[in-house]
Order: structure tokens, then sequence, then C-alpha cells
């Protein structure tokens, strides 16, 4: 055992800084000082790029970077506006699909995935070539009165040619519930279907959802916080929450946003930079992991 208060400054400096570093998430990278709003993470299946964006307020632009965290491509999209831009996710061709579905006020009536080919990835402009629009039945004001603040979406992945959403519960009685809407990849306007919901914790900060994914394989879906990630397993069918669940502590408190599959036991998470907190590529392995069933 340290005796910490017997330590040189420098030592002491170190030990603390050891002490705080989470034992279950391995950091790869620093990103970019101009990725200080990374809201996002996916690596498509026909490149080993990793891809991010940051969310609303910023400019409709992808970045692409490599296993050291330098920037390999600046992709502008050139026909679409970032409301809220929260998320990506790519089908088995290598084609992107952005999330603008962030509705902190619950009160837009314009959420849309827009889908970026994979032939255009390597140039510096592209233009969206499919657009699809949605929204949710169960809404029926813009915006609703507090404790109804639950149709924010921060998370969303593609499986067998659908999307699959899971909301931010922004709710005045926040109790941690996320429903699961289905959006199938048609152009046009589509009524979000719900298929389920599933109660994390109960402390907004470290409770909200910011971020999901599903294996390659399809027997695993992830969803992420900032302080926690469940993992789903032994579902059935698009019900992803029917099957068992596991809840890992992150061991670190900063704010997540993306998450990703690297094959079906790996994952890449990524956090805001705040001040001298964040900014990082992770990396977590899941057949290292412990946790509560």
């Amino acid at each position: 055992m340290i005796r910490i208060s017997h330590l040189p400054f420098g030592l002491l400096i170190l030990a603390l800084a050891c002490a705080n570093k989470s034992q279950v998430i391995e950091e790869v990278f620093k990103l970019p000082k101009h990725l200080d709003e990374s809201s996002a993470v996916e690596v498509t299946s026909k490149s080993d790029w990793i891809w991010t964006l940051e969310d609303s307020g910023n400019v409709p632009e992808l970045y692409a970077l490599d296993k050291t965290g330098a920037v390999k491509n600046t992709l502008s999209i050139t026909n679409a506006k970032n409301n809220d831009w929260e998320d990506l996710t790519s089908d088995d061709e290598g084609n992107l699909y952005i999330g603008d579905f962030g509705n902190n006020d619950n009160d837009r009536q314009d959420l849309a995935i827009y889908k970026v080919d994979a032939l255009d990835l390597k140039n510096k402009t592209a233009a969206v070539s499919k657009k699809i629009t949605f929204y949710y039945p169960e809404q029926t004001e813009f915006p609703p009165k507090k404790s109804k603040h639950i149709f924010d979406a921060e998370s969303f992945f593609y499986y067998q040619n659908n999307f699959y959403i899971f909301t931010k519960n922004r709710s005045s009685k926040f109790n941690g519930r996320t429903t699961l809407y289905q959006v199938p990849n048609q152009e046009g306007n589509h009524a979000a279907k719900l298929i389920s919901t599933f109660d994390t914790c109960d402390t907004f900060s470290h409770c909200a959802v910011t971020s999901a994914d599903i294996s390659p394989d399809g027997k695993k879906v992830v969803i992420q916080t900032s302080t926690y990630v469940w993992i789903f397993t032994d579902f059935t069918g698009n019900d992803f929450f029917s099957g068992k669940s596991q809840q890992i502590d992150l061991e670190s408190f900063t704010q997540k946003e993306g998450i990703c599959f690297i094959g079906n036991n790996k994952l890449y998470i990524t956090d805001e930079r705040k001040k001298k907190t964040g900014g990082y590529l992770y990396q977590l392995d899941l057949t290292k992991l412990k946790g509560k069933s």
C-alpha cells in the first residue's frame, strides 16, 4: 500500500492522477483540439477510419481519424444543416448515416436521418443522397409540459434495413427511462414505431442515454451514459430490452457522447472535452468485464 502523505510532491500528483484514471476503459488517443464537442463515433465495415462529428451549432462536417487520432479527412456536407446532429451509424455497404434528431427542448418537428454514400467518404465535399424524416406519434404538443420531455434522442444504430433510436429522457420527473423506436430506412416521413422501454438509473447526469450500437453479429446491443454502459444479450427479434442486461461502471465521469463496436467484443467510446477533462477516444474490452446483471 502506498502512503500518499509520504510521497514527494511530483509523485503525489502522479499518484492522484493514476487513482482517478479508470481501470475499465483504456485511453487510445486524445481527440484533435478542434473536436471539443465530439458527439459520435463510428467505424464502417469498408474502412478502418474512425468517424466523428460535432453536435448542434457546429458546421455540417464529418471527420475521419486514423488509429493515432490524426485527421485523415474532413467531409463537408453541402445540402444539410447541422440542426442538432447527435450520432452516426453505418450499413453493411459502408454508407454512413447522420442522426439529426437532437431535441433538447422537445419542440422539433423536423427530425431527420441523412445518408452519405460510401463512395463519397474520401471526398472533401458530399451531398446527402437520401433523407429520412420521422416523428413520434406519442408526442402531440411541441413542446409538451416538462414532465413529458421524453422526446429528445442522441442514440441510434442501423440493423436489418431499419434504424433503432433510443430516447434521452429530459423529464422534470427523471426516472432513467429510455424508449426504443424503429424507423424504416426509406425516404419519406415515418411514424416511429415504439418497440420497448428500459430504465437505466435515476440521476440524470449519470443515467441519461447518449449513444448506442449493435455488434456486427447482431447478438449484443449497448447503450451508454456518462458513467455506465449497459450490454443487452439473448433478446428476441428487435426488442433489444427483452433479454439479459449487464450494467458496467466505467469508473470515469465525463461527458461521454459516442460508442461503437469494433468487432463483436470491443468498443470505442468518445467524450467531450470540458476544461482539462475528457476529449479522448477510449477502448472497452467486453471480454474483461465484470458487471451487475
